[in-house]
């Protein structure tokens, strides 16, 4: 290659060193991607959320909604965060239910909807970490 030996000794071994290095970098980020993509284990999902009273609400068509949830947050600062901002989060409740009748909650799709609503709203307002979903636990709408 090189007619000195000393220069070709030199060029292997940083060679080698940038492929120990490449090769290095590879395994560490095949490592530990995988452990960010996990789904939550129930004990962490109950650790990050809060339960909110019971909301009722009139709806626009006339009749009430009577209901309860749990928010899941992303982190213990989010959590803190949301227990702090709970008289806006029952805001927010009552505007997107005041903003609905009856038959918007017909079948599965309409609390569904619902709760993607309010967890979209609830999100704007968040300044540490987000809303993960939002879990209607009692739900009774009389026409």
């Amino acid at each position: 290659m090189f007619r000195n030996k000393l220069l070709n000794a030199m060029m292997i071994i940083l060679l080698v060193i940038t492929l120990l290095g490449v090769v290095a970098l590879v395994a560490v980020d095949k490592l530990y991607a995988d452990e960010t993509a996990e789904e939550p284990t129930i004990d962490e999902i109950i650790k990050y959320s809060v339960d909110f009273d019971e909301i009722t609400t009139n709806l626009q068509s006339g009749g009430y909604v009577r209901l309860k949830m749990k928010v899941q947050t992303d982190s213990k600062k989010a959590t803190a965060e949301l227990l702090k901002r709970d008289f806006q989060v029952q805001s927010i409740v009552i505007h997107e239910i005041a903003n609905k009748s009856a038959s918007d909650f017909d079948g599965d799709n309409g609390l569904t909807q619902l709760e993607e609503d309010i967890q979209r709203k609830i999100n704007e307002v968040m300044q540490d970490g987000e809303i993960v979903k939002v879990y209607t636990t009692s739900f009774l709408l009389q026409n």
